[in-house]
């Protein structure tokens, strides 16, 4: 089972792929929102904003998130990191029901972009 510690470092590469990113993805990555990532096993939630391109992690609470984000996901710390590792695609996890996205249908088109 992965530790807060590695979802949070896999939040932060995340973060860094999005910055590095080019053409539709980098617009995509560009929004202005937001953002949870509750990990279900740790009952563990990061909560913060997508700007410039990065997910800046503001806070890690315990429990489910406390304020309703643009942009929620929700998953085990196992399937963030296997993501992020380029383990696990997200489509196929999103579609199974293994991660959960929670957003605006605006902002769910202009994701899919990312994903």
């Amino acid at each position: 089972m992965a530790t807060t510690e590695e979802c949070r470092a896999a939040l932060e590469k995340l973060s860094d792929n999005m910055q590095r990113a080019e053409g539709d993805v980098r617009s995509a990555a560009a929004l202005d929102r937001s953002v949870s990532c509750h990990i279900t096993d740790l009952d563990v939630t990061f909560a913060g904003r997508m700007a410039g391109g990065r997910i800046q992690v503001h806070d890690t609470l315990q429990g489910p998130p406390r304020e309703k984000a643009q942009i929620r996901l929700s998953m085990t710390g196992d399937d963030l990191v296997a993501m992020v590792d380029g383990d696990l695609n997200f489509a196929k996890a999103w579609g199974s029901g293994r991660v959960k996205l929670h957003a605006a249908l605006r902002d769910l088109l202009v994701l899919r972009k990312l994903l």
